[in-house]
């Protein structure tokens, strides 16, 4: 493929709701454009868009894609988001590298959740959006039904530019309402003909139109509500600006599958969609924070950045780039500003799916990939010398759903831990920790779906077997009253015996694990052997009475005891310390404490009663309500504990049909109730944690 310069290159990120076909779309313009010898199927598992094994296994997008084509002189970007909720990711990369939106809408179904989030994500950066109604073939699709559920939910700057004709249910006959000129597809390859009568609908339309230009501009609003009409210049620069201002949403309709309607369609990208010229120019930082403007300017200082990754243990890794100004070329040196180490740059590449295809370089306002950039993450900007900015990097969303991951064979521990750091490079929405207090491997993802591929992805990319379980809970222990007890160990064998006598009083204090103390007089317990009685009563907090977990608050201080001037050791006192501990704290009215985590549930209006009677039946407490700032959406605050939140991301999910997020951070302990207590101490016996 030639180089395009910025003016003729068009980036656009494909999203929408899962099953709204954004893949078949991306087949259709490739097949169009020539860019592939035949349209694949997502059914068949042969899509250029869908080639991970996980994709053609599922059937459904699990990564952002990039496929770029040529079209009337141009070149267009198109980037493939998922429109699955477990892989959201893919849509903030998507979202990250483009200059606008194309929204793929299901002529049956109408706007879901998945077209809000496509249309805020687009918002959140600033980009212009653009509908496709696909799938009107379908006997059940309903274009007008959906184009007023778009005016409903998206305001009157939502914009018809194609429509279809339908007769005897079937929609044929593709009309641009801008251009007055009508193609029939029944033949399969577009024939203009003569414009039907579609009467008052026509008009309904057109008015539709002037009401998206009128709110382009002051002048624009002033004109149309004086009643004086918009001349057909005005209305076509109009559209233009407006679209590419993102103060015009147009809407073009078609059927993917059966090829009706995408070339006026991808007529219409050439002429609405924004240039990366018009776009792509960012805001950076300089290394002293200032903000720095950086144009899409070909011969200037090198910015770019890094919008996704893919680490594959066999090709190696991949590194998309987004170039804002300059040129990456191969061999030549850029900072990374994360790392600050100059790394050079190795095969520069255009990736279309999982074919690459030499570029030699890429140019100012254009997308490619670099090969084996060892030191470069997601989010990363590389930029030159003598011009260092940081770009923003790509924002993603909080993984909600944790869970142990064990290796189904014994030892294979760090293999697993290796394989899910490989899977970090290339999906950040992962998350994973060892957790030193459980023993578990702790892995993180946006659902069960995402989790499941990274199951999946060990497997086939890694070789190694895992299972998920539900996380333990980090429990800690503690005391309610003061108790004074000894500890006294004597051992007599052949030579020197073993002798250690201590007094040590255990009572609750604020702290997060042992204060300790003396106040021996006499030289009762000489000083020599504090430390043994402290290292030995650390050692034993480690589990508590009640069911092995760690204690907290608990201040020990030895006030007196007594030694032997021959068979006193450090060993025999540590051990006095501990046979104390295990004599006293039983007595100290030990208590169970449970995490309390802050939950933040930012939701619709109407699922406030769900979500604040569900925090209830997790033994939470609702602190309060407040405004989310958006529209239609309330905040709720609570505390709930930990325990009862593992499965807390489907509820969500399932309440508010997937419109509803969550924040859950950890806070403080408290006491558990006595039954629940209860029940963490059965089965802490039952497993052997505790005699």
């Amino acid at each position: 493929m030639k180089q395009y310069p910025a003016k003729n290159i068009i980036n656009i990120a494909l999203a929408g709701h899962s099953g709204s076909g954004k893949t078949s779309i991306a087949e259709a313009m490739l097949y169009l454009s020539g860019a592939t010898d035949r349209r694949g199927k997502v059914s068949d598992g042969n899509t250029v868009c869908d080639y991970d094994p996980e994709e053609i296994r599922r059937k459904a997008s699990v990564s952002a894609a990039v496929a770029p084509l040529e079209w009337k002189n141009h070149k267009i970007n198109l980037i493939d988001a998922p429109g699955l909720f477990d892989f959201e990711g893919g849509l903030c990369e998507a979202v990250r590298a483009a200059d606008s939106v194309l929204i793929a809408v299901s002529g049956k179904d109408g706007v879901s959740v998945g077209t809000e989030k496509a249309y805020e994500a687009a918002s959140a950066r600033g980009l212009s959006k653009i509908f496709f109604v696909n799938g009107l073939a379908d006997e059940d699709a309903r274009f007008y039904r959906v184009f007023e559920d778009l005016k409903r939910s998206f305001g009157p700057s939502t914009c018809p530019v194609v429509v279809p004709y339908i007769v005897d249910g079937k929609a044929d006959i593709y009309i641009n309402i801008l251009e007055y000129k009508a193609y029939d597809y029944s033949g399969g390859k577009p024939v203009e003909v003569k414009m039907p009568d579609m009467g008052d609908r026509l008009e309904g339309l057109r008015t539709a139109i002037y009401e998206a230009v009128a709110e382009t501009s002051d002048e624009m609003f002033e004109k149309y509500f004086s009643g004086e009409p918009f001349t057909p210049e005005e209305v076509i620069v109009g559209v233009s600006k407006g679209v590419k201002s993102g103060a015009i949403t147009p809407v073009f309709c078609g059927d993917a599958l059966l090829m009706r309607g995408m070339e006026q369609f991808m007529d219409g990208l050439t002429w609405l969609a924004p240039s990366a010229a018009e776009k792509a120019g960012e805001v950076g930082a300089d290394v002293d924070g200032e903000p720095v403007e950086i144009s899409v300017n070909p011969d200037g200082a090198t910015a770019a950045i890094v919008f996704k990754t893919i680490a594959d243990p066999f090709v190696g890794k991949v590194s998309y780039l987004k170039v804002i100004s300059g040129k990456v070329a191969q061999d030549s040196q850029l900072v990374n500003m994360r790392t600050g180490n100059t790394d050079r740059i190795g095969k520069v590449v255009l990736m279309r799916g999982k074919k690459q295809e030499d570029l030699g370089a890429i140019c100012a306002g254009d997308i490619g990939a670099v090969l084996k950039l060892s030191g470069a993450n997601t989010g990363d900007t590389l930029c030159a010398p003598t011009r260092k900015v940081t770009l923003d990097g790509v924002e993603y969303p909080n993984p909600t759903l944790s869970m142990a991951i064990l290796p189904k064979n014994k030892g294979e521990e760090d293999k697993v831990a290796q394989g899910i750091f490989r899977l970090v490079e290339e999906d950040p929405t992962i998350h994973f920790s060892n957790n030193a207090e459980t023993h578990q491997m702790i892995v993180s993802g946006l659902g069960e779906q995402h989790l499941d591929v990274v199951v999946s992805k060990l497997k086939s990319k890694f070789g190694v077997d895992v299972v998920l379980q539900k996380p333990r809970v980090p429990y800690r222990e503690t005391i309610r009253k003061k108790v004074q007890v000894q500890g006294r160990h004597k051992k007599q064998t052949g030579g020197h015996g073993q002798f250690g006598d201590v007094w040590i009083e255990f009572e609750p204090c604020d702290s997060e694990g042992l204060e300790f103390g003396e106040r021996v007089v006499g030289g009762s317990v000489p000083k020599n052997f504090f430390p043994a009685v402290e290292k030995g009563l650390r050692e034993c907090i480690a589990k508590g009475p009640l069911a092995g977990y760690p204690v907290v608050g608990l201040r020990a201080t030895l006030y007196d005891g007594s030694y032997h001037p021959v068979d006193s050791s450090e060993m025999a006192f540590k051990t006095a310390a501990s046979l104390a501990y295990k004599a006293g704290m039983p007595q100290a009215s030990p208590v169970l404490l449970e995490p309390i985590g802050a939950l933040s549930a930012t939701v619709p209006d109407g699922n406030m009663g769900d979500i604040m009677g569900e925090v209830n039946k997790r033994r939470g407490r609702v602190l309060g309500m407040n405004p989310a700032g958006k529209e239609g959406y309330q905040t709720i605050e609570a505390e709930v504990p930990v325990a009862e939140m593992s499965d807390f991301s489907t509820f969500m999910r399932q309440a508010t049909q997937g419109r509803g997020s969550f924040r859950f951070d950890f806070v403080r302990y408290e006491e558990a109730p006595a039954m629940v207590a209860q029940k963490v101490i059965e089965e802490a016996k039952a497993s052997g944690q505790v005699e």
